[in-house]
């Protein structure tokens, strides 16, 4: 949930509040959209916990 944050704009930055953003950042859940003006095809991509704990833990051993 939440409210969306434009960070960038016709390919330049937009000025926004970091607190706002760190709040949306530490979400369990970040939808991440982007809109390239080149039409209306949809992708979805899951990604895995690559948190610092993560990658620590599955270092110790090799797959």
């Amino acid at each position: 949930g939440g409210q969306p944050l434009q960070v960038v704009a016709n390919g330049a930055p937009l000025t926004y509040s970091e607190a706002e953003a760190a709040a949306i950042f530490a979400c369990a859940d970040l939808d991440v959209r982007l809109d390239l003006g080149a039409g209306g095809a949809k992708a979805a991509v899951w990604t895995s916990d690559l948190t610092h704990d993560y990658v620590t833990l599955n270092a110790h051993y090799r797959t």
